[in-house]
């Protein structure tokens, strides 16, 4: 099975993190930055632009690919279906105008020309708004496309909002909301061999903002622990040879573990430890 990931930019790295924690560790081919052996001789890795990702899964040259939904909405492919949303990338495509020209909504922008890296996208965002504009497609710099006379508008991605500040430039509408997301080509979306890899990636989500407690209580005390950490499924419990305690392990949630473990000290808890947790199939 071939997976296609970002050869560069900021979802490059966090690509490659992700699949490493997932088990998919790369032996070799970094370097050549166009395909990478695994640890798995089934899989393969290619590397390729995030916007050109889609259509390596639409014509079958990667079964699977790992890009943004932007990237996916733009190319318009018709034969490749998302599996998982990996949860980082995240962005907003926008339409945004010039400070100064104090645009209260897009109807404003009738007529108006609109510089985008992403057309196809813009097209059918002011298509279903029933606004008629003038589409420039550029390939860099959309920011500065208003201040030179290029475009009046612009249609672009922004995470934080600081670059459309920088240059001056309100934000008027979301067009869409992105992430990164595992795509996979119709065909075999369904595959054992896929749905492995889609499992792999949502343990290593599932287990980011989870922690696994150990503890020792007194039998006595169980009921009022399992009041206090439910776990998935209720905590787990075993006994421990020639005492009256029983060791309880569970999972709660990264946010409840500072109050949970001064909870489970008053109640009577005692060797209590917290260890991360690399993956989770639930």
């Amino acid at each position: 099975m071939r997976i296609a990931v970002p050869n560069k930019g900021r979802l490059h790295d966090p690509a490659i993190d992700l699949l490493d924690r997932a088990g998919i560790h790369i032996t070799d081919g970094m370097d050549r930055q166009l395909y990478a052996n695994t640890v798995d001789p089934e899989i393969t890795l290619l590397f390729a632009r995030a916007a050109d990702i889609p259509e390596y899964v639409n014509d079958g040259a990667a079964e699977v690919g790992i890009t943004g939904y932007d990237q996916y909405r733009e190319a318009g492919v018709d034969d490749v279906v998302e599996l998982l949303d990996l949860e980082f990338g995240t962005c907003r495509l926008v339409v945004a105008a010039p400070e100064e020209d104090d645009i209260a909504s897009v109807q404003a922008l009738s007529g108006s020309t609109i510089a985008t890296e992403f057309p196809r996208v813009t097209r059918e965002y002011f298509d279903e708004q029933g606004i008629d504009v003038d589409i420039v497609e550029v390939t860099g710099a959309t920011e500065l496309t208003p201040h030179v006379e290029m475009a009046d508008a612009i249609v672009d991605i922004t995470s934080t909002g600081t670059t459309l500040a920088v240059n001056r430039l309100e934000v008027i509408d979301e067009v869409l909301s992105s992430s990164v997301r595992l795509f996979a080509h119709e065909d075999v979306a369904d595959d054992p061999a896929v749905s492995d890899v889609s499992m792999a990636l949502e343990s290593v989500l599932a287990a980011e903002d989870r922690r696994y407690l150990m503890m020792n209580v007194p039998e006595g005390d169980l009921d009022a622990i399992q009041d206090v950490i439910p776990g998935l499924g209720g905590p787990t419990v075993m006994d421990i040879d020639g005492e009256d305690r029983v060791a309880v392990h569970a999972v709660v949630d990264e946010g409840d573990v500072f109050t949970t473990i001064n909870e489970l000290k008053r109640i009577g808890a005692s060797d209590i430890l917290v260890t991360e947790i690399e993956r989770l199939v639930e």
